[in-house]
């Protein structure tokens, strides 16, 4: 099949961006200085690709609302990544669990909330996201209770049903809350979230712990268009993707999912992306040849990265091509 319209996202990491600025990488998490000085650094380099500046913001954080539960998340400017641990540690302590009082006071939220205020009063075409609106439950599940959280479907269902119910409940609220601030709604439009270790659970477990979940999110925003990232699913997942109407699944870098095993098992539409691996392995003119195998498959969209400055003229020929058959 010839490759046509194929829709390209690209993006150049934070993780970069803070290099180029001389900044740790956690600062973009903490100091709005450091924002400023990785947007301002890495703007002659979205411009040589002739790609949009990005504008200034807080790197990105899917812990929030896993923080106003009780989730104890680390953001120091030695470490690469945050990092979060259990704040469940006995089956019983689901009993006692309850949504805070105040979600906007709650966790990480007051400091990413001043931080983006900040940063809007610095630079007006800021971004004002503090992280994603939503988490999937089972991640969420999984960051408050840790891996123990995978044998509570076999040894107490009861519980595991519990908590996946906070879990998807606390979402619903803390999104409401968080839009409320903002003066946005999801309702009766786009809806999507990230749950990747939902994955973990097998099909049988998928169907009962997973599937009434992500639906009660769905319909709870009413959603005309639904999407979905999650990376350890199988493709043995597939159908369950059918069933719920996903329109615009992303498996990200899913090793349980190749483009091979994508284009024989997936009936939704989803898309595909360029693993920042093959970016530094591959020559430019391999990555070009994958780039049009993949875009034969009419993808939703084809998805890639620069992570590495040396990586520069790679990046440069996959956007040739992409654009090159986006406007096909």
């Amino acid at each position: 099949m010839a490759a046509r319209g194929v829709r390209f996202s690209f993006g150049i990491m934070d993780s970069l961006a803070a290099q180029l600025a001389g900044v740790p990488t956690a600062m973009l998490h903490l100091d709005v200085d450091a924002m400023c000085a990785a947007c301002d650094a890495v703007a002659p380099l979205a411009d040589r690709l002739g790609v949009p500046r990005p504008v200034p913001h807080l790197a990105g954080l899917t812990y929030v609302h896993a923080s106003t539960l009780g989730v104890p998340v680390h953001i120091t400017p030695d470490a690469e990544e945050p990092w979060a641990e259990p704040c469940i540690h006995s089956p019983e302590d689901i009993d006692r669990l309850a949504e805070p009082a105040d979600y906007l006071a709650a966790g990480l939220v007051p400091r990413r909330l001043a931080l983006a205020a900040e940063l809007k009063r610095r630079r007006p075409n800021a971004s004002g996201s503090i992280g994603h609106d939503l988490e999937g439950p089972v991640t969420t599940a999984a960051l408050m209770m840790g891996p123990s959280f995978f044998m509570l479907p076999y040894d107490d269902p009861e519980r595991a049903h519990k908590l996946l119910a906070f879990c998807t409940r606390s979402s619903i609220s803390y999104c409401r809350v968080l839009n409320a601030r903002t003066g946005s709604s999801p309702d009766g439009g786009h809806v999507g979230f990230p749950d990747d270790f939902a994955g973990m659970l097998t099909p049988p477990l998928f169907r009962e712990f997973v599937l009434p979940y992500w639906r009660t999110i769905f319909e709870e925003f009413k959603a005309t268009r639904r999407s979905l990232h999650c990376e350890l699913l199988h493709p043995e997942h597939m159908p369950f993707l059918e069933e719920l109407r996903i329109d615009d699944y992303d498996p990200s870098v899913d090793q349980y999912l190749p483009a091979e095993a994508l284009r024989q098992h997936c009936r939704v539409p989803y898309g595909l992306r360029i693993w920042p691996a093959w970016v530094q392995d591959k020559s430019a003119e391999e990555l070009v040849a994958m780039y049009r195998r993949f875009a034969a498959d009419q993808p939703r969209y084809i998805m890639f990265h620069l992570h590495r400055l040396e990586d520069e003229p790679k990046i440069a020929a996959l956007l040739a091509v992409a654009r090159d058959l986006a406007n096909a």
